[in-house]
């Protein structure tokens, strides 16, 4: 395993690829293990023979690509739980991708938990304020997709009444604006939800707050947002995950 990932190493750093010989010496493996292993990687995909030479194959740019997704995850996890202990409240990152919701990481404490969730969260944006956040950042026609797949119903005596009630805040909500709902999803619980304008993916975070918390909601929101602000400017977050 170590000789195969010390050739895989090897061939990364050329370009333009490299012969068998050239990786024997740079790895200092004898050349018949050299050629044993350049076989075995190029059956398994992870190399590839072009013109003498071996270049990196699909299996070895997915195993990269899958480490990368890996580190952007951790990265999303580890801003999630600073904020969480910075504002005292429990925080949800979520992104719409191939026409549902996706709720990526929740982060939160045995003093401060999650709401849970009792009903399908991608089945009820309509309902929650990361849902109602994502549904506002998508096109017309993607947006009546979504409705027509996913009903607004009741969840709650408090649940938003109808499509077009629906649709008439999201027309109405300004651009970077919190959207916030109140016992529409959770009874006793209030949420506060901003979009992420980061990539090409509609992308939301948001807070939650028992009931009798709601003054805390719109200053925890706001200050969420400056601290997702300053960590975007860094370009140290990306949510293409």
């Amino acid at each position: 395993m170590q000789r195969a990932l010390r050739l895989l190493e090897a061939v990364a750093s050329h370009t333009e690829g490299a012969p068998a010989k050239q990786l024997a010496r740079e790895t200092g493996l004898p050349l018949p293990t050299t050629y044993h292993l350049l076989r075995t990687l190029t059956h398994e995909g992870y190399l590839v023979r072009d013109k003498g030479v071996f270049v990196l194959g699909d299996a070895a740019v997915r195993l990269a690509g899958g480490g990368a997704v890996q580190n952007r995850r951790i990265k999303i996890e580890d801003s999630l739980a600073r904020w969480r202990d910075e504002i005292g409240v429990p925080i949800y990152f979520a992104l719409y991708r191939e026409g549902e919701i996706e709720l990526v990481a929740v982060s939160d404490t045995p003093s401060n938990p999650a709401v849970e969730e009792w009903a399908d969260f991608r089945e009820t944006a309509h309902a929650h304020a990361i849902g109602q956040c994502l549904l506002s950042q998508l096109d017309p026609k993607s947006r009546q997709d979504h409705l027509d797949r996913h009903p607004v119903e009741a969840i709650t005596p408090y649940t938003v009444r109808n499509h077009r009630v629906l649709l008439e805040r999201l027309g109405g909500l300004g651009r970077m604006e919190p959207l916030v709902e109140r016992q529409e999803y959770a009874l006793g619980t209030v949420c506060a939800a901003i979009p992420i304008t980061a990539g090409s993916a509609a992308g939301a975070m948001a807070i939650s707050l028992p009931l009798h918390q709601e003054e805390r909601l719109l200053p925890a929101v706001e200050r969420l947002r400056m601290e997702i602000g300053r960590l975007l400017s860094s370009l140290a977050f990306s949510i293409s995950i």
